[in-house]
């Protein structure tokens, strides 16, 4: 009875591979591809390393996730509220994840273009110092409008929106300072400074409790080169 060999599927695959190409090939043409994959890596950490200016990229746009572009006025209203900055990948001082690079590779191959010009949503803390939260990586379209490249790290905290209100403004930071006051003022004891308190004397305690808070925070601002959120979404200098 004839027996039917059963088939090795490495086997077969071996047959596929060798009439693409000569085995004595193979190690030379997979060396030359990784090689080729590592040049291209360190060329793309080069640019957002570096940096590259306002320079503009070429998109096909019928590739293009229109849940990726984003206008220059939508960013910068969440830098303002998140107190963040938008700057060139080059003040980036962290590690750019692989992720980041792969998907910087995957866009140049389907638009057939090489990406510049990157710029980072990140803390300010982040572009200074090793920290984790939540960068996003663009790269420019034109007139103003950008697309989303890449995500990764921590979700910012749930608060920190609220917790950067009273700094989006100087209107904001003045209406905090004045509530901060009179809750203060409401604290004092009645009585402390008169019999009876009458209105006049609680609104001079507010008015001196509001001189105080607000000479701490001045002082505080000017001796740390602090600055609101809607002069530093873009600022490039530390100290702001």
């Amino acid at each position: 009875m004839l027996k039917i060999p059963r088939t090795d599927i490495e086997i077969q695959l071996q047959k596929v591979r060798d009439r693409r190409t000569a085995e004595s090939n193979i190690v030379a043409q997979v060396k030359d591809i990784f090689e080729q994959e590592v040049r291209k890596d360190q060329q793309i950490q080069k640019t957002l390393s570096q940096g590259s200016g306002d320079q503009i990229n070429t998109f096909n746009f019928e590739l293009l996730e229109s849940g990726r572009i984003f206008h220059l006025s939508d960013i910068e209203k969440i830098c303002i509220d998140y107190r963040l900055r938008f700057l060139d990948s080059s003040f980036f001082k962290a590690e750019i994840p692989i992720e980041a690079i792969s998907e910087i590779k995957k866009l140049e191959k389907q638009h057939h273009t090489s990406l510049k010009g990157f710029r980072i949503i990140a803390p300010s803390k982040l572009l200074k110092l090793d920290n984790a939260d939540d960068p996003l990586l663009f790269a420019p379209m034109g007139n103003d409008y950008f697309y989303l490249v890449h995500k990764w790290g921590n979700d910012l905290h749930p608060l920190r929106k609220l917790l950067m209100w009273p700094f989006k403004y100087m209107e904001n930071f003045v209406l905090v300072l004045l509530i901060c006051s009179f809750l203060l003022a409401l604290m004092v004891p009645d009585g402390l400074f008169s019999p009876k308190q009458t209105t006049t004397q609680f609104f001079i305690i507010f008015f001196f409790i509001f001189k105080w808070i607000a000479g701490l925070c001045i002082f505080y601002g000017v001796k740390f080169g602090k600055n609101f959120n809607s002069a530093i979404w873009q600022s490039r200098y530390y100290n702001a």
